[in-house]
C-alpha cells in the first residue's frame, strides 16, 4: 500500500469517526463492505420528535376537519354530535385520518409533522415503501397501538426506535436531514 492510499484510508477514517460525533449528522456511509455494497447506519428519531411530529399532523387533520368535513355536513344538515362510532361525522372523520396517514406516507414517505421535524419512514428491508407495508403500518398498526397507547412508550427502548406498528411493518423513522 502506498502513502497516498495510507493518507486517503486514515483520512477516510477520520471523516467517519467525526460523523459518529458530530451531534449534526444523521447518517454515516460507512465504507464498502465484503460483497461491494455500502452500508448506510442511519440516526433513528426517538420518542419525543415522533410525539410532535404525530401532534402537529393531528392539528393539521382537525384543521382539515373543520375547514372542509364539517361545514359540508352542516350545509347537509347532517348531525355533527352523535356519540356513536358508526355516526357519519365518525365515520368521515377516521377516513380523513387513516388516509391522511397511509396517503402521505405513501406519496412523500412522510407526513407533514415529519417533514417539519426532518423525519422520514423507511423500510427496513431496503426497499420503497409499497401499499401493503403503508396500509399495515398506518391502518393496522396504529389502530393497534392507538387502542393501547401505552405500546407507543417502546419506541424509547428499542435500538431502532420502532414502535409495535413499526415492528408490525419491518420500518422504522429517521432523521432526513444530515
Amino acid at each position: 500500500m502506498n502513502s497516498n492510499q495510507q493518507d486517503l484510508e486514515n483520512i477516510e477514517m477520520s471523516l467517519n469517526q467525526m460523523a459518529v460525533e458530530g451531534e449534526d449528522e444523521r447518517r454515516i456511509i460507512e465504507p464498502e463492505q465484503q460483497d461491494g455494497s455500502i452500508k448506510i447506519n442511519y440516526k433513528y428519531a426517538g420518542f419525543w420528535m415522533r410525539f410532535w411530529a404525530y401532534i402537529l399532523d393531528i392539528i393539521v387533520i382537525g384543521s382539515i376537519n373543520r375547514i372542509l368535513v364539517y361545514p359540508i355536513f352542516r350545509l347537509l344538515d347532517l348531525p355533527l354530535k352523535e356519540s356513536s362510532m358508526f355516526a357519519p361525522i365518525s365515520i368521515v372523520t377516521v377516513v380523513i385520518f387513516y388516509a391522511y396517514f397511509i396517503l402521505m406516507t405513501k406519496y412523500f414517505g412522510q407526513t407533514l409533522g415529519k417533514m417539519i421535524f426532518g423525519l422520514k419512514v423507511i423500510s427496513l428491508k431496503d426497499q420503497k415503501l409499497n401499499w401493503m407495508t403503508i396500509m399495515f403500518r398506518e391502518w393496522i398498526g396504529r389502530f393497534i397501538s392507538g387502542t393501547i397507547l401505552i405500546l407507543y412508550i417502546v419506541i424509547g427502548f428499542l435500538p431502532k426506535k420502532q414502535g409495535i406498528h413499526d415492528l408490525f411493518a419491518d420500518t422504522t423513522v429517521i432523521h432526513e436531514r444530515s
